[in-house]
């Protein structure tokens, strides 16, 4: 179990697909012995044992109830405190079968990418599995002669879904049943790494061939008005993980990528960094400063941008020379000169620049 005691902000907690097995495990010992029991071992799908605590436990003839309450740990998860509840049947005339079925507040997939089938509920793969996995461990003497179906709801997903992309990624009316390990690491990128390769995924099942990748919000709210002929599924909010954006897209078979960022990042892209956090590595004002100077600006002003921490000092000094469009152009350029190099003939490029305001500056070619 979650160590009470570590320092704040380092906790662990579970996932979703986690905390579903260890419901299913639950109720479907109270299939076989008569009680749901108040705490339940369950097998994660790292190999770890954990002890969950068990909520709501009650048998009928042929069914069992059970739920686990979510603990994020330390991490800022719109689930947290979500009530994973499982209803477990027994299926006389489907002996050995283990039917997965997702309930009120389990979100239902409806479009192709993810791997799911289209109508089918958003439970993932691997905690699938590991719910299929602690069904038959726990059932083991009942699969002889009956099989289960096992139901995931959420009683609070549809409202916990609004303040998630999963209606983008075409999965409608709740959460997503999610996790690779079982384990939640405090403010962890897994997930939305995860969610960046999910929708490139889903873009790519379009139509269009493309594919747009932002920064944020505001450069997502910017290209969206840049081209409002796509749907909304084929932008995607890439945030710091360019290189898995990227490799999805290469995955999916997209022919053109558009990039849509602010000065910083797109320096950063240029530079050749994959992963642009602010702590991976430092805006490469030299670049910047070579930029300038190649549009004729003054030596000093140059020197100035060299010495300078921020790529928003480089654009600000351009801008009040009359050079912004040109500067902002020519990072953009530098941004397809980069990506071409590491990328070789795999996609038709396009970078979309906008200033803090979100308001268009440039575009490259």
């Amino acid at each position: 179990m979650m160590k009470k005691d570590a320092p704040r902000g380092t906790r662990t907690g579970f996932t979703t697909g986690a905390c579903s097995a260890a419901a299913a495990r639950a109720a479907t010992i109270g299939l076989v012995t008569g009680q749901v029991p108040e705490a339940v071992e369950c097998l994660l799908p790292n190999g770890d044992l954990v002890m969950f605590a068990v909520q709501n436990g009650r048998c009928g003839q042929d069914s069992a109830h059970a739920m686990v309450i979510k603990d994020a740990g330390d991490d800022p998860d719109c689930t947290d405190k979500a009530h994973l509840t499982v209803d477990v049947r027994l299926l006389h005339e489907l002996p050995g079968q283990v039917l997965l079925m997702g309930g009120f507040g389990v979100g239902t997939v409806t479009m192709p990418g993810l791997g799911l089938a289209v109508g089918g509920p958003a439970i993932n793969p691997v905690p699938r599995r590991n719910i299929e996995a602690n069904v038959r461990a726990a059932g083991s003497s009942l699969l002889d002669e009956a099989g289960f179906e096992v139901t995931i709801s959420v009683p609070q997903g549809e409202e916990m879904t609004k303040k998630t992309l999963n209606a983008r990624l075409g999965i409608l009316g709740g959460i997503s049943i999610l996790g690779t390990t079982g384990i939640v690491k405090p403010y962890s990128t897994a997930a939305f790494r995860a969610s960046v390769v999910q929708g490139v995924q889903v873009a790519g099942t379009l139509g269009h061939g493309l594919v747009v990748l932002t920064t944020g919000g505001r450069t997502e709210k910017f290209v969206m008005q840049e081209m409002p002929h796509l749907p909304e599924a084929a932008f995607v909010q890439m945030g710091d993980f360019l290189r898995y954006a990227m490799g999805a897209a290469v995955k999916a078979g997209l022919k053109q990528v558009v990039i849509g960022g602010m000065v910083g990042k797109l320096t950063k892209i240029a530079q050749g960094e994959t992963i642009t956090h602010a702590g991976r590595a430092e805006v490469d004002t030299g670049l910047l400063a070579d930029i300038a100077a190649s549009l004729g600006a003054a030596p000093e002003v140059c020197d100035a941008i060299r010495q300078n921490e921020t790529a928003r000092y480089a654009g600000e000094r351009m801008d009040a020379l009359g050079l912004g469009t040109a500067f902002h152009t020519a990072l953009a350029q530098r941004v397809i000169q980069t990506l071409r190099t590491r990328y070789p003939d795999q996609f038709d490029l396009k970078v979309l620049v906008c200033d803090f305001d979100g308001r268009k500056i440039a575009e490259a070619p």
